[in-house]
Parts: C-alpha cells; sequence; structure tokens
C-alpha cells in the first residue's frame, strides 16, 4: 500500500490461495526417516510354548511367548533341522525369514561325553549343556551352565516314562513316530527350582518353558529346550 493508499499487492483472494497450494505441492514436508523393528525382548518374559511341525525333509520349532491362558502369543523364536543333517547342530532364529540368528548350539567332544554349546550370532558362547550319562541310567538329567551365573540340574520326574522312553528310542521305525505321553523336567541349583520344562500330552509335539529365575538367559533355556526333543534320537 502507497502513500494514497491504494493496495499495490497483485493478484486476488483466489489466486493468492492458488499460489499458495502450488508451494505447498512444490515443498513437501518431509516424511521421517525409517526405523528397524526391534527383536522381541524375550528376557523380560517367563514363559514359552515350543511347537515342533513334521515333514519329510526337516522338523519346525516355532517358540512363542504363553498368553496367560496357556495359548500362544508373540512369536520370538524359530529353528528347522533337516533330518538328514548331522544332529547336534541347529540354528534358532528370530522369526521364520531366518534372516537374524538367536542362538545356535553344536556339539563337540567333552571330557563329560558331548558338550553343547551355545552362541550368539557373533559366534560368542554364553552357555553351555550336556548330559549326564552316569545319571541318566534311569531318569535323564542334564547340566546347563550359564557362565558366571548359574549351573542348573535338570532331571525327568518319572523314571518310569523314562525307562519307556529309552526303549522306544531303540524299537525299529518307532523313531520316526513322535513319543505322544508327556514328560517333565525340574530344573534346579542346591535344591531350588529355577526352570522346568514339560511335554504336553498329544500328537503333536508341544513343550511349555516356565523360567523361575530372572537371570536366567532365555536363549540358552530355548535352546536347550529344542535340544531336548532334537537330540532325543541320535
Amino acid at each position: 500500500m502507497d502513500s494514497t493508499g491504494t493496495d499495490l499487492s497483485t493478484g486476488t483472494g483466489t489466486e493468492k490461495d492458488e499460489a499458495a497450494v502450488s508451494l505447498t505441492r512444490a515443498t513437501p514436508a518431509p516424511t521421517p526417516a525409517p526405523t528397524p523393528a526391534e527383536a522381541p525382548d524375550i528376557q523380560s518374559h517367563d514363559t514359552f510354548v515350543i511347537k515342533k511341525k513334521l515333514s519329510l525333509t526337516a522338523g519346525e520349532y516355532v517358540v512363542s511367548v504363553a498368553r496367560p491362558d496357556g495359548s500362544e502369543g508373540e512369536l520370538v523364536a524359530y529353528a528347522r533341522e533337516k533330518r538328514l543333517s548331522l544332529r547336534g547342530q541347529v540354528t534358532v532364529y528370530r522369526n521364520a525369514s531366518r534372516k537374524s540368528v538367536l542362538a545356535a548350539f553344536k556339539g563337540r567332544d567333552h571330557e563329560v561325553g558331548y558338550m553343547y554349546d551355545v552362541r550368539d550370532a557373533s559366534g560368542q558362547s554364553f552357555g553351555s549343556f550336556y548330559e549326564d550319562a552316569g545319571a541318566s541310567f534311569l531318569c535323564r538329567t542334564w547340566q546347563v551352565q550359564q557362565p558366571g551365573t548359574m549351573k542348573l540340574t535338570g532331571r525327568e520326574h518319572s523314571w518310569v516314562v523314562a525307562f519307556v522312553r529309552f526303549v522306544w528310542e531303540f524299537v525299529p521305525y518307532l523313531e520316526y513316530v513322535p513319543f505322544i505321553w508327556p514328560y517333565r523336567f525340574t530344573y534346579t541349583e542346591s535344591g531350588k527350582p529355577l526352570m522346568t520344562v514339560t511335554k504336553k500330552l498329544g500328537l503333536h509335539t508341544r513343550y511349555v518353558l516356565e523360567i523361575l529365575a530372572p537371570d536366567i538367559d532365555r536363549r540358552l533355556a530355548i535352546a536347550h529346550t529344542l535340544a531336548l526333543d532334537a537330540l532325543e534320537v541320535d
């Protein structure tokens, strides 16, 4: 506007609005950069459900967080074991895409017989487990070690079920038939129960892993539970 009061701005109100719209389209607001998906915080969970699916060439393990009603919740781990591969070497992934490793275990000769080292994605060992051959004569017994934290002794509850399972493994062709009867392992340190693994009754292989101590590495517990099934028939 000049000294005479004349408006010197050009364009009508409509033209100004169109110019503003054009400017907005030409310089869109920047969109936020995508953030990488975070892995589930399995250490904050205490109970997991492990299901096994069989095919002609492989066994698939799906690990989920257990809901309060016992049903399967968020998927936190996945493993696929080739039936014709060397037993004792299993990689556990964060999901079925198998792009991110949660843990892996592999057997090696040791003075106690056969030791299974559990490692993370970088190859760093954070635990191990082995079957106590001497104590397993009547009831299968495992030692699970978490360096600097604890050493758990896991024993099968029923020696009757343990004996039937032992015979089952040596009957021709039964090794390809799932052992449907339930069984349970309790893991203790100095007599105090800190973890349980329960195989549920049914034609489909299903386990419930319950952890009673916050310091137990959930990756180690899950890897060992898978081993109870994967190493059952050698």
